[in-house]
C-alpha cells in the first residue's frame, strides 16, 4: 500500500503517475518498469504505430536480462527472425562472392550457450520486434494506457505549488486538445526531443559525425547463393561499394549501407549487385537516412521532468548500444520514480538518475565513437582483390588491422556489464575507488559499491529460477546473505528497513562460491541489480538504508 503522506502531488487530481512522451524502446521499457511496479503511466506516441525501421538490431547481453527481469525474455527470443541458434558472426570480406579477410564469431556475444557471467545471451534482432514485445507487455499492465497519434504540445511544471505537471496534448487527427496531469513527465521522444526543447536544454558534442542511408531489400535466395556462411553483418572491403549488408528479417529481406548512397545518382540495386558481386532480383523496400552524431545534454531534466533514451544522448551505432542505453535508462529512473512515488525513496534517489546514468553515456559515446572511425571505406587499400603472392600479403594486412581494430565493437562485456557508477549521491564513498576496466572487451565482476552485482548460476539450465538474479527483489531491495552463519544478525537490518518503510527481501542461497565471487558477507542489491552497498558488518544498517534510497546525504559505512 502507497504512504499517501510521502506522495508527491498529494491533493492533486492527477490524471496519472508518469506521463512518457514517447513509445519507443526507451518510452515503453519506461512503462513496463513503472506499470510492473504498480504505477500508472501515460505512454504518448506522435506516430500511429510502433516503428518499423530497423535502426538498432542487437539487444546486448544487458538488455536480454532486463527483458528476463521483466519476464519476457523468451517472447523476445520467440520473436527472433532466424532463430536464437542463428551464428552471430560477422564476417569481413571483399565482396559476398569474393575474398573472405577476417571473421569475429559469436559477435556480442549472441550465442544460447550458458555463461557464468550473465544470465542471458544478447540477440540480434530488428528494433521494431523489440518494440512490439514491449507494447504488448505495456498493454497487459492495468495502469499503462498508451495513446497513439497524440503530441505533446506543452507543460507546466508546478513543483512549487502542488507538485505536479500539466500536459496539452494534442490529438494529431482532430486537432482537439486535453489536458494531462501527472506526478512527473519524461521525455523519451528522441533525438528531437520536444520535452528538452521546451526545458530549454542544449546538446554539446559534435554534429554532424556522418550522413548516412540504409536500403531495406528483399532477395530471394540470397542467403543460399554466397559462400561467406551465416552472419548477422558482412563488412565488404572494395575499392568500388564499400559497405555493409546484413540479414534483416524474414521472407529474404535485408539491409544495405554504403556511402555512395549519399549520391542519389546512384542506382541502389546495383550498387548491392556490385557490393554481392553476382547478379540477382533486388527489390528496393525502404530507403532509411539517419545521421550519426557525438551529443549529450547538458542536463537530463529539471523539476518534474526528466529525459532518457536518444533524447538526452546521442552517438553513432556503431558498437550496437543506443537503444540498449535507452532501455537501461528507463530501468534506473523508472525504480526510482516508483520508490519516491510509493513513499520509501528520497529527493536524493532522483539526483541521482542523470549523475549515475551519465557515467555510462560518456564512456558509451567514447566507445561508438572511436568504433565509426573505423569504417568499412577506412580499411580499404588498392589492389585488395587482385590475384597473386602480392595480392594476398595486402590482404593479410587489412585483415590483421581489422583483428586489431574492430574487436572491441563486437566485443564489449566491459561496456555492457563492467561500467561503474563511481560517484552518486546514493551510493557510500568507496564507489568512487572502482573505476572503469580499462579495455572494453573486458569484463570482471566485481562485488563493489556502483557495480553490477556479479552474476552466479544456482541450479542446472537457464530456466527461471537458475539465476542469481531471478531470486532478487525487482520492487524493492535485497540482502543478500553470503556467509550461511551470517545469517544470524539480519534481523537489525530488517528492523531498520521496516521503520523506513522499505521493501527488503533477505536472500541466503546455498553456494559456497558466493563468497569467493564477492569477497564478503553481505551485498544490498538495488532493484537494477547494481550494488548500494557491500560489508562483513550490519552495524549501521539503519544510516546504510536511509542512504541507499536517497533519504540521507551522509555516507554509508
Amino acid at each position: 500500500m502507497k504512504n499517501s503522506q510521502n506522495m508527491p502531488g498529494k491533493g492533486v487530481g492527477r490524471d496519472t503517475d508518469v506521463l512518457i512522451i514517447g513509445a519507443g524502446p526507451a518510452g515503453l521499457s519506461l512503462a513496463v518498469e513503472l506499470g510492473s511496479q504498480g504505477q500508472r503511466c501515460i505512454v504518448v506516441e506522435r506516430h500511429e504505430h510502433v516503428g518499423y525501421a530497423p535502426r538498432a538490431k542487437t539487444s546486448n547481453v544487458r538488455t536480454r536480462e532486463l527483458f528476463r527481469r521483466w519476464g519476457i525474455a523468451d517472447r523476445l527470443a520467440a520473436e527472433s527472425p532466424f532463430g536464437v541458434d542463428y551464428p552471430s558472426n560477422v564476417v569481413f570480406a571483399t565482396r559476398m562472392s569474393g575474398y573472405e579477410l577476417h571473421r569475429f564469431p559469436n559477435a556480442f556475444n549472441c550465442s544460447p550457450e550458458r555463461d557464468e557471467r550473465y544470465s542471458e545471451h544478447a540477440q540480434w534482432i530488428p528494433q521494431y520486434k523489440v518494440e512490439g514485445v514491449l507494447k504488448t507487455r505495456a498493454n497487459e499492465l492495468s495502469g499503462v494506457e498508451i495513446r497513439f497519434e497524440t503530441e505533446l504540445e506543452d507543460f507546466t511544471d508546478h513543483g512549487d505549488h502542488g507538485d505536479h505537471v500539466t500536459a496539452v496534448l494534442r490529438d494529431i487527427n482532430t486537432g482537439a486538445q486535453t489536458n494531462v496531469t501527472a506526478a512527473y513527465i519524461v521525455g523519451a521522444d528522441g533525438a528531437r526531443s520536444t520535452v528538452r526543447e521546451k526545458l530549454g536544454i542544449k546538446m554539446s558534442g559534435t554534429s554532424p559525425l556522418s550522413h548516412n542511408h540504409n536500403i531495406i531489400f528483399r532477395a530471394p535466395g540470397l542467403a543460399a547463393r554466397h559462400g561467406l556462411g551465416p552472419a548477422v553483418m558482412y563488412w565488404l572491403v572494395n575499392e568500388e561499394v564499400p559497405s555493409v549488408i546484413a540479414p534483416l528479417d524474414s521472407g529474404d529481406r535485408w539491409t544495405f549501407g554504403c556511402p555512395k548512397l549519399n549520391d542519389v545518382s546512384f542506382d541502389p540495386a546495383e550498387l548491392i549487385r556490385k557490393a554481392l558481386g553476382f547478379d540477382i532480383a533486388i527489390e528496393i523496400l525502404n530507403r532509411d537516412e539517419w545521421t550519426a552524431h557525438q551529443l549529450i545534454a547538458e542536463r537530463y531534466g529539471g523539476g518534474r521532468a526528466f529525459l532518457i533514451g536518444d533524447a538526452c544522448h546521442l552517438h553513432p551505432p556503431f558498437g550496437g548500444y543506443g537503444m540498449n542505453m535507452g532501455i537501461g535508462d528507463a530501468l534506473d529512473l523508472g525504480w526510482k520514480l516508483s520508490a519516491v512515488l510509493s513513499g520509501w525513496g528520497g529527493d536524493a534517489l532522483l539526483s541521482s538518475y542523470e549523475i549515475e546514468r551519465r557515467q555510462v553515456h560518456q564512456r558509451v559515446i567514447e566507445e561508438s565513437v572511436a568504433n565509426h572511425a573505423v569504417s568499412s571505406t577506412k580499411l580499404v587499400v588498392a589492389g585488395l582483390e587482385d590475384s597473386g603472392d602480392a595480392a594476398d600479403a595486402r590482404r593479410a594486412d587489412v585483415a590483421a588491422t581489422i583483428a586489431a581494430t574492430k574487436q572491441r565493437e563486437f566485443y564489449s562485456l566491459g561496456v555492457v556489464l563492467g561500467s561503474r557508477y563511481r560517484h552518486s549521491p546514493v551510493l557510500p564513498g568507496q564507489a568512487s575507488s572502482a573505476g572503469d576496466v580499462a579495455e572494453s572487451t573486458d569484463y570482471m565482476p566485481l562485488a563493489r559499491p556502483g557495480c553490477l552485482a556479479p552474476h552466479a548460476w544456482l541450479q542446472d539450465g537457464r530456466s527461471r529460477g537458475a539465476s542469481l538474479y531471478d531470486h532478487f527483489s525487482t520492487s524493492g531491495f535485497t540482502l543478500l546473505v553470503i556467509r550461511a552463519d551470517a545469517h544470524a544478525f539480519t534481523d537489525i537490518v530488517v528492523v531498520a528497513a521496516a521503520a523506513q518503510g522499505i521493501p527488503l527481501r533477505l536472500l541466503s542461497p546455498d553456494l559456497p562460491a558466493l563468497r569467493v565471487l564477492y569477497g564478503c558477507d553481505y551485498a544490498l542489491i538495488r532493484p537494477d541489480q547494481y550494488i548500494a552497498w557491500c560489508g562483513d558488518s550490519l552495524a549501521d544498517a539503519s544510516d546504510m538504508l536511509a542512504h541507499a534510497v536517497g533519504k540521507s546525504l551522509e555516507p554509508a559505512l
